[in-house]
């Protein structure tokens, strides 16, 4: 069996991946019960995330971009949290046990994830004390109460009188007072207060709103600062005059926050606000607290948020580590990546500027982020601004708040043309954007179409039709990547542009399909799914392994976000037993077993 191997871990690719196995027979880390055919997909997302805080670690990249990818490290697991772990304790919930392509049913999983993400939690509360210590010697102080200098105290206290206390509500909890709503991400200090008149205790909560940073820079400085949860506990006597505090800890929580829309919805949008609405409610599915929380002050708060005690975490220092990323401090250039300048496009460059005359010329791909995403923004601009541009068709699944893709849309529209926008609401976590981009393009005249309820549109099209010498021609972007200039400038994707009559007018056929249901007869070049993709690909790797019987070169080469689906892998298993060589680089989750 040709090997095949994964692009999960650096120097796996091209050659054999040795596989530990355990006393059980099974591959090192399986857990028992599962089938080792496949990996579990939350394991292997959690892998993922394992190699993202190992990012952190290495100690090639510049300080501060270390700190970054700690922050993004937990991001990614909050969201995990969210989202993948939500619904599974749905599962759980409902009394699901059917075991997924690993073996392992929602519960195991479950099991399975609390052991590897406590591990991964513990490991980036090590990494966070590692860094702090490296900060400090390059004079970045994170600091405690007690390293408050009296100067820096003294302004600290004018600063939260000023800027701090006017935000916080301290709310007492008592029959007359119930345990208030905290929002996903809450943050909040809990207390257990005293009045030494009447020896009254009192059990109390300060939300820490999330309107502010959650570190305050000491004396207009960016080098030493303070975290806000430590400012507050400070001046607890502004807030609770008259009392002592006893016992004082702080927590933080994470919400179910997935989106579910009835297939039966008669008004897409309506339903998605509703339910972006419900998920700002979600159950909670994971507390962290302070360590140094007392005993009875811990129970009250995991009894009032209804937290299963497995789902409760204790840490000595910082709760949310994704917010380390307001530490990176701008006037600190020796501690981050040197600012790369993407290329632009020589062909545009040659054309003076104009896309559709390059285009012309010669069908041509921009890769980014080495070139940059500019061409793109300018390619939809100059097909607003264009007099003789007829229509625009565009596909939107994620862009930036201030996207220039969709000014220029918004352009084109109130200039009379004929703008049709393709909005995908199920981009998790971006929902509400996007219902804000299409409620825009809706006021300019745009057509807004949301495509389909049980799937995502991923595509990535921009198609222009331009009145020519008396004739209509089109241009048309495909694109692996959003059309989103800032992970453009980060993420590896490529643009191809094109006029070929044949691309375009499976384009075209492509949009009558997410904007109609008009499912194409058939399409020329362009393989799409859920119709054709499959279909393309199984008839790719059945020739590759012909050639293998065939005693001929036989090679398949894949880059991949995800490989989750079992069918696929299978098929990818035959081919290896075929003797195709398979050489895999799979950023994220990968069910696919290598070895």
């Amino acid at each position: 069996m040709t090997t095949l191997s994964s692009g999960a871990r650096p120097g796996t690719e091209g050659s054999p991946v040795p596989t530990a196995v355990s006393s059980s027979g099974l591959p090192a880390g399986v857990p028992a019960g599962a089938d080792t055919r496949f990996i579990d997909r939350e394991l292997s997302w959690l892998a993922f995330n394992e190699r993202v805080l190992d990012e952190a670690h290495n100690r090639s990249h510049p300080l501060l971009e270390r700190l970054r990818f700690l922050s993004i490290s937990a991001n990614n697991l909050d969201e995990f949290y969210m989202v993948r772990v939500a619904g599974l304790k749905g599962q759980v919930r409902a009394g699901i046990k059917t075991p997924g392509l690993s073996g392992l049913s929602p519960a195991e999983q479950l099991e399975a994830i609390r052991e590897r993400s406590g591990r991964l939690m513990e490991r980036q509360q090590i990494c966070w004390q590692d860094m702090r210590r490296e900060m400090r010697d390059n004079d970045i102080v994170l600091i405690d109460a007690n390293d408050l200098s009296v100067d820096e105290r003294a302004w600290l206290e004018a600063h939260f009188a000023e800027q701090i206390f006017p935000m916080l509500t301290p709310l007492a909890i008592d029959p007359a007072h119930p345990f208030p709503f905290l929002p996903n991400f809450g943050f909040a200090l809990a207390l257990e207060l005293r009045r030494p008149s009447d020896q009254r205790v009192l059990k109390a909560l300060i939300p820490v709103p999330q309107g502010l940073p959650r570190f305050v820079w000491l004396m207009g400085s960016q080098t030493r600062c303070i975290a806000i949860e430590n400012v507050i506990e400070l001046f607890l006597g502004r807030l609770f005059p008259g009392f002592r505090v006893d016992h004082v800890g702080k927590f933080r929580i994470i919400r179910d926050s997935e989106v579910e829309i009835e297939e039966e919805a008669e008004d897409l949008v309506s339903s998605y606000m509703s339910a972006l609405k419900r998920r700002r409610r979600g159950s909670v599915i994971r507390l962290k607290v302070s360590r140094d929380m007392a005993p009875g002050l811990r129970e009250f708060v995991v009894e009032e948020l209804g937290v299963a005690p497995e789902d409760v975490y204790a840490f000595n220092d910082l709760l949310g580590l994704r917010d380390l990323s307001q530490l990176i401090v701008s006037n600190r250039p020796d501690l981050l990546f040197e600012p790369y300048r993407a290329r632009f496009p020589e062909r545009i460059r040659e054309a003076n500027g104009d896309c559709f005359a390059a285009i012309r010329q010669k069908d041509f791909i921009v890769h980014h982020p080495y070139e940059s995403f500019d061409v793109v923004a300018q390619f939809v601009q100059q097909a607003a601004r264009d007099p003789n541009v007829v229509s625009i068709k565009q596909t939107l699944y994620r862009t930036s708040n201030d996207s220039p893709i969709v000014r220029a849309l918004i352009e084109a529209a109130e200039a009379g043309k004929s703008v049709t926008a393709m909005v995908e609401l199920k981009a998790r976590f971006d929902e509400e954007a996007n219902i804000r981009w299409a409620l825009d393009l809706e006021r300019a005249g745009a057509q807004v179409v949301y495509g389909f309820v049980d799937k995502k549109i991923h595509a990535k099209i921009s198609m222009v039709t331009r009145r020519e010498g008396g004739t209509i021609r089109s241009y048309v972007h495909y694109g692996t990547g959003n059309y989103h200039p800032v992970t453009a400038k980060i993420y590896t994707d490529l643009s191809y542009f094109t006029d070929e009559p044949a691309l375009c007018r499976d384009a075209l056929l492509i949009f009558n399909y997410m904007t109609g249901y008009a499912e194409p007869d058939a399409l020329e070049k362009v393989a799409v799914a859920p119709l054709t993709l499959r279909k393309r690909l199984y008839g790719l790797i059945d020739d590759e392994i012909a050639y293998a019987r065939a005693g001929r070169p036989a090679q398949i080469w894949a880059k991949l976000n995800a490989l989750a689906d079992g069918e696929m892998i299978e098929k990818l298993y035959e081919a290896s037993m075929a003797g195709v060589e398979i050489d895999l680089g799979v950023r994220g989750v990968c069910l696919l077993r290598p070895g």
